[in-house]
C-alpha cells in the first residue's frame, strides 16, 4: 500500500516523479502528492484522487525542481483530506512514508511539548518534526534521519530532503521495501521498481535497517549501527511493456489472458529439469529430505492457493500440511515443529503479515523456511533459506490472476518434489505429473476460450447483491477464490462453502435471488456435487455450473452449465480458476466499478 518516489538530478525531476507515481497507482491509493526544492524553499502540491489530479495542479503552479519526493497515500491515520496527503512538511524538512509507526502517539506529546504544531492527524508528521528536531541539532540531514528512525517504533520507508541541504536526498527503510536507482549523474528511490524503469535498471534493495544518502554522483549506505555498507546492484529484468495495457480495457483482463505464457514460463524450469530439488535454491536437497511436514503462511488469494496445496501435500507427498492466515498466526500461541517446513506465499514478497508471520516462525525454531514469490529479491525471499520464482511477471490489477495460478504450479511442484524425495511413487507417475503441467498451458487457453459464454452470465450476475460458491475436496479453495473475486471487484457479497456444508446452514439463504455458482469438474466427488445442487434446486435456487466437458451435466430450468476442457486430473483446480476469474471480471464490467483499483483495497498490503 501506498508508494514512495523521490530523485535527484542534474535536471528537472517532476515529470518522472509523477510519472513514478502514475506506475504505482495500482497498488492503491487515495490521494498523492509532490513536493521539491526550489530556490531555498520547498514548494509541495498535493491532491485528494487520482493522480492526474495533482499532475494537473503541479503543471497550473509550474512546479520545477532538480531535487523531489512524491507519494501516493492509502489512509491508515486520518481521513482521506489534503492536509492528511504527503508529503508532510516541518519548517526547512519534508517526508514521504510507507508503513505504520507505533510509537506516534508517544513521540507527538513530546514533539508538541517542544513546540512544535502539528497539521495532520497521520504518524508521518512525526516523523518529519522529528527529523527537523535533530536536524536543528546536528546540522546535517543525513544524522538527523539515523537519530530519528531509533526512536520510530514499526515499519517505514521514508524520503526526505530539507532546504539547507539541496545536494541531498536521505531514504531509510525497516519493515518496508525501498530501492534505489542509479542513473548517470542522477539517482532516484523508489517502494516499486516499476517507478524507476523509464530512467534506470540498475537497482539496489536496501536492507532492513538501512539509511542512505543520495547526491547526484553518490550512493552511500549504512546500516543500522551506522556502519557504511555495500549493497548489491541489480538488473532489474521487469519491462516497461509489462506495465502497459496494450490492447486491453483493463489490467486484470491482460493479465488473466496472459495466463498460458505466465504458467508455461514458470513450468518451463520444471520441464527443463525434473522434480528436482534445486528448484529451491541451494542445499536444497539436503534440506528438503529432512521436512517431516508442511507449514503454509499466506493471506488473501494466496491462502487459497496454500489450500489447494494442503490437498497436493497430503495426497503427493503424503505429509501433513497445515495452512494459516498469517495475521492469525503471528498472534497466536502456536506450537512448532522444527522440522516442519514453513512455505510463506506472496506475490510481491512484501505482505507484512507474512513477512511478520516468517519471523515469529524462526522464533520458534523453524528454521527450514521456502518463498514462494513473484518479485525478485523482495523483502520475504530474502528472509527464507529456500524461495521458488514464479514467472508471472508484473501484476498490476489489485485481483490477483496470474500470480494465483503459477503460485499453484509452484505448490504442486512442491508437492511432487516432496513426494519424490521420500519415495511415494516411482518413474512413470513422475513422468505423469510432468505430462500433466507440459499440457497445463494449453488447457488454460481452452478454459480462457469459454469467455463469449461467460459474458451473458456476467449480465445475469450484475444485478444481484448476494451470491453462493460451492466447491468440494480440491476444488473448495477455487470456489472460495471466486467469491473473493466477485467480493473485491463487483461489491457484490459472496461466500463459499464446501458444498457438504449447504445443509449445516448456509441452505437457508438459497431463493430464487441467491444465485450459486458450482464449481463441478469430473472427479470422485462429481456425484457428491449433483447431489448437493438438488439441495439447491429444491429450494428455488438458481444454479450457475462450471463442469468439465466430460461430467455429464445438462441444462434445465434453473441450471446453466458451462463445459471447461475434459478434466485435466491433479491440476483441475488451475483450469477452475479461470472461470471464475472471467465472471468477476465481466460481472465488473456489467456493474461498472473500477477493475483495476477497487474502493478501500490496495495492491501491496505492507500495514497491519
Amino acid at each position: 500500500m501506498c508508494g514512495i518516489v523521490g530523485a535527484i538530478a542534474q535536471r528537472d525531476v517532476v515529470a518522472h516523479l509523477i510519472d513514478g507515481l502514475k506506475r504505482l497507482e495500482y497498488r492503491g491509493y487515495d490521494s498523492s502528492g509532490v513536493a521539491v526544492l526550489v530556490n531555498s524553499a520547498i514548494q509541495r502540491v498535493r491532491r485528494v484522487g487520482r493522480v492526474a489530479e495533482m499532475e494537473n495542479a503541479a503543471q497550473a503552479e509550474q512546479l520545477q525542481g532538480q531535487l523531489g519526493i512524491g507519494h501516493t497515500r492509502w489512509a491508515t491515520h486520518g481521513g482521506v483530506t489534503e492536509p492528511n496527503a504527503h508529503p508532510h512538511i516541518s519548517k526547512q524538512v519534508a517526508v514521504v512514508h510507507n508503513g505504520i509507526i507505533e510509537n506516534h502517539d508517544e513521540q507527538r506529546q513530546r514533539l508538541k511539548a517542544l513546540g512544535y504544531v502539528f497539521e495532520s492527524q497521520t504518524d508521518t508528521e512525526v516523523i518529519a518534526h522529528l527529523i527537523e528536531h535533530y536536524l536543528e541539532e546536528t546540522g546535517e540531514l543525513l544524522a538527523a534521519v539515523q537519530k530519528a528512525v531509533r526512536e520510530l517504533h514499526g515499519a517505514y520507508a521514508i524520503g526526505v530532503i530539507a532546504i539547507q541541504q539541496p545536494d541531498l536526498l536521505v531514504c531509510a527503510r525497516m519493515g518496508c521495501p525501498l530501492l534505489i536507482g542509479l542513473g548517470e549523474g542522477e539517482n532516484f528511490i523508489a517502494s516499486d521498481v516499476s517507478a524507476v524503469l523509464a530512467a534506470t535498471r540498475k537497482v539496489i534493495f536496501l536492507e532492513e535497517g538501512d539509511v542512505a544518502a543520495l547526491r547526484t554522483d553518490s550512493v552511500q549506505i549504512f546500516d543500522q549501527s551506522g556502519a557504511s555498507v555495500q549493497r548489491a546492484v541489480r538488473l532489474s529484468e521487469v519491462s516497461l511493456a509489462s506495465l502497459e495495457l496494450g490492447p486491453y480495457r483493463h489490467f486484470m483482463q491482460k493479465e488473466i489472458h496472459e495466463q498460458p505464457k505466465a504458467l508455461a514460463d514458470t513450468i518451463e524450469q520444471v520441464l527443463e529439469q525434473g522434480f528436482v530439488p534445486a528448484l529451491f535454491g541451494d542445499h536444497s536437497g539436503e534440506l528438503l529430505s529432512e521436512v517431516e511436514g508442511v507449514q503454509i503462511l499466506a493471506c488473501g488469494t494466496s491462502f487459497y492457493a496454500g489450500s489447494v496445496a494442503k490437498y497436493w501435500i497430503e495426497s503427493i507427498a503424503k505429509l501433513p500440511c497445515t495452512v494459516e492466515i498469517a495475521s492469525e498466526y503471528r498472534y497466536r500461541e502456536a506450537v512448532a515443529n522444527p522440522k516442519y517446513l514453513v512455505v510463506t506465499i506472496s506475490q510481491s514478497g512484501e505482505t507484512l503479515d507474512t513477512m511478520e508471520a516468517l519471523k515469529y516462525a524462526q522464533s520458534l525454531g523453524h528454521d527450514l523456511s521456502l518463498s514462494i514469490c513473484n518479485v525478485q529479491e523482495s523483502a520475504i525471499p530474502r528472509a527464507s533459506k529456500l524461495v521458488f520464482y514464479t514467472r508471472a511477471g508484473a501484476e498490476i490489477g489489485v485481483a490477483s490472476t496470474k500470480a494465483f495460478t503459477t503460485q499453484l504450479v509452484a505448490l504442486f511442484t512442491l508437492a511432487v518434489t516432496l513426494g519424490k524425495l521420500n519415495g511415494r511413487f516411482g518413474s512413470d507417475q513422475e513422468a505423469g505429473y510432468l505430462d500433466d503441467l507440459r499440457q497445463l498451458p494449453g488447457s488454460v487457453q481452452h478454459a480462457l476460450n469459454l469467455e463469449p459464454q461467460i459474458k451473458p452470465w456476467a449480465d445475469r450476475f450484475s444485478p444481484k447483491q448476494h451470491a453462493l460458491f460451492l466447491g468440494r475436496g480440491v476444488h473448495y479453495p477455487i470456489a472460495l477464490e471466486g467469491a473473493l473475486k466477485l467480493k473485491e471487484i463487483t461489491y457484490i457479497h459472496a461466500e463459499a462453502y464446501a458444498a457438504g456444508e449447504l445443509k449445516h446452514g448456509p441452505l437457508a439463504l438459497v431463493d430464487e435471488n441467491m444465485p450459486v455458482v458450482v464449481i463441478a469438474p469430473n472427479d470422485s466427488l462429481l456425484e457428491k456435487v449433483k447431489s448437493n445442487m438438488q439441495e439447491v434446486r429444491a429450494r428455488g435456487g438458481e444454479l450457475f455450473v462450471f463442469a468439465d466437458l466430460d461430467s455429464g451435466f445438462g441444462e434445465s430450468e434453473g441450471v446453466h452449465v458451462i463445459r471447461t476442457p475434459r478434466h485435466v486430473g491433479v491440476l483441475s483446480p488451475v483450469v477452475h480458476a479461470i472461470p471464475v476469474q472471467l465472471l468477476a471480471y465481466h460481472t465488473a464490467l456489467a456493474r461498472g466499478t473500477d477493475v483495476d483499483k477497487p474502493r478501500n483495497l490496495a495492491k501491496s498490503v505492507t500495514v497491519e
